[in-house]
């Protein structure tokens, strides 16, 4: 083997060999020193073995490949050169981990004689992420393909096991790549499953409740109607459905007649959205029980779990008794009942048609709320398509009125932050509609406040020769960081300290920022040009919702 091609020929067979143990992504940003890796990923492409994604921008990448990997649920590797590259995947990173998606992070370095000397572009990247990532091998540069194999099947298993990020740092000395004359054979493995350990059996108990926080999945809503209990299911927990949906979940847990009674809980996923759950399951009186499911961390609020497991069963049928009926029922009807209220007519119906036509041009007219919003983008989603909420004001209001509807839906609640957003859900975007018919008529809904938006305006960047998802990004904007209005803080600093440092007002021209990034644009200013504005479009579009503050 010619040492002038090593660095190709071992980025070659690594490559190959995460394709043979299932990886079908990578999402990679140009660099001199990651060069090796990246011709070689745009090889196993051309040979119809992997999908590439190429991005600028190394936050945005991560945040790209973490939402694929959201969508697809297989580990997906990230090509990124040396420096601050590496570091700005860290977001990212934090995000998988706390969320236990798995990545393959492959990142190029300087040899040792280069590190540590002043050479430019060259940091300590070994435990750059910290505990995030729990597995790192530091590799020397390759003279041969030696290594290739066990390299790959460590870091794909671990990414895989406990589902989280992992680091590939790659040393590479010059020459950086050679030609690749002829691809490899493709390795196929035969890769099972590690057998789960057995489920605890959860049986009656007066009184229950079943939680369903971010990522709980439809198993919560199944095991909720096989005990006969409440499912108090946040809006991106994957069970935001059923018989046993109880919408109006924070206000009823705030009245002793109902959250007062609770005696014990059974906590899927990871609940984010409101104060009310854990400080219900932090009280004494609350026996609790987790399912952990894959996150690095189970959910325990004041460490009172009196169990945690993998996962959960009630196999029996559900309790039909008088008292068990009557606590389900009072819950469900109760939140059906506050949402009806809520709905009900300022007016009484018109009785002349003059007064019917005036009544509807004033609701055409009207002008959006965020109620409103939400419950829009709810009700044009359908279970082919998918919708990835932001960490705004916004996704607070869905989940306190939106009812219930199996549809995917995604928000990046591991760490709840704003960034990568629209990232992600291009990730989920372009994954589900690859899938052999599992989307390709479908669009992917971003639903997002100003900030986030703005926050993540490298994202709508899509490079030439680059596939354009359908995609729409709907942004409610209100002119700033409405949510934090929310706090005490709001009521006790100055107004003017106050919007400069917490709402921190932004005024965008977003019809310009869409134009700049080839995207179509439509704007809603009222109820009826937010239903024209949400008809789905063949092109990435972005979609401004002019909200109040």
């Amino acid at each position: 083997m010619s040492e002038s091609n090593a660095a190709t020929l071992f980025s070659v067979a690594l490559i190959g060999e995460l394709i043979g143990r299932g990886m079908r992504d990578i999402v990679l940003c140009p660099g001199a020193r990651s060069q090796a890796l990246a011709l070689a990923a745009a090889a196993w492409e051309h040979d119809g073995r992997v999908r590439l994604r190429v991005r600028i921008d190394e936050r945005v990448a991560g945040f790209l490949a973490l939402g694929i990997a959201v969508e697809t649920g297989l580990p997906v590797a990230i090509i990124t050169t040396s420096g601050t590259a590496v570091a700005n995947l860290h977001p990212a990173v934090l995000e998988a981990h706390h969320s236990g998606v798995p990545l393959l992070l492959l990142t190029a370095d300087r040899p040792a004689e280069l590190r540590g000397i002043g050479a430019n572009q060259t940091t300590d990247q070994l435990g750059i992420f910290g505990s995030s990532v729990g597995w790192v091998r530091d590799v020397p540069p390759p003279v041969d393909v030696s290594g290739a194999e066990s390299l790959a099947r460590e870091a794909f298993a671990a990414a895989s096991g406990t589902p989280g990020p992992v680091q590939l740092n790659l040393a590479f000395r010059e020459p950086l790549s050679g030609t690749i004359e002829a691809l490899p054979p493709l390795p196929v493995y035969d890769i099972t499953a590690g057998s789960a350990l057995p489920p605890r059996q959860i049986e009656h108990a007066p009184h229950t409740v079943v939680i369903a926080g971010h990522d709980a999945g439809p198993d919560a809503e199944a095991f909720a109607r096989s005990l006969g209990v409440p499912l108090l299911a946040e809006v991106s927990s994957g069970s935001h459905y059923g018989p046993n949906l109880v919408v109006a979940y924070r206000r009823l847990l705030d009245d002793p007649e109902f959250g007062g009674l609770i005696e014990r809980a059974v906590v899927f996923g990871h609940p984010t959205l409101s104060r009310q759950i854990p400080a219900m399951l932090s009280r004494s009186n609350v026996v609790v029980h987790v399912v952990r499911g894959v996150t690095a961390h189970a959910y325990n609020p004041g460490h009172r779990a009196a169990t945690i497991d993998e996962s959960v069963v009630h196999d029996g049928e559900s309790d039909e008794s008088p008292a068990a009926r009557a606590w389900l029922g009072s819950w469900v009807h109760a939140s059906r009942g506050m949402l009806a209220l809520e709905l009900a007519p300022a007016s009484n119906v018109p009785e002349r048609a003059g007064d019917f036509a005036r009544e509807q041009l004033a609701v055409f007219r009207e002008p959006v709320t965020r109620r409103m919003l939400v419950e829009a983008v709810w009700r044009v989603t359908w279970p082919h398509d998918r919708l990835v909420l932001g960490a705004s004001r916004l996704i607070r209001e869905a989940d306190t009125y939106v009812s219930g509807k199996r549809i995917r839906v995604h928000a990046n609640r591991g760490l709840a932050g704003i960034d990568g957003t629209i990232a992600t859900a291009t990730g989920i975007a372009l994954s589900s509609q690859d899938a052999e018919g599992g989307g390709a008529s479908g669009i992917t809904r971003v639903l997002v406040g100003d900030l986030t938006a703005l926050y993540d305006v490298g994202a709508l960047l899509f490079g030439r020769g680059e596939v354009r998802p359908r995609i729409q990004v709907v942004v409610g904007n209100d002119g700033g960081g409405t949510i934090f209005d929310g706090l005490d803080v709001a009521a006790t600093a100055p107004a003017v300290f106050f919007d400069r440092v917490q709402y921190t007002p932004q005024s965008v021209d977003l019809r310009a920022l869409a134009a700049a990034y080839g995207w179509e644009y439509r704007v809603a200013r009222n109820r009826g040009e937010l239903d024209e504005a949400l008809a789905a479009s063949e092109a990435p579009t972005l979609v401004e919702v002019v909200l109040p503050r």
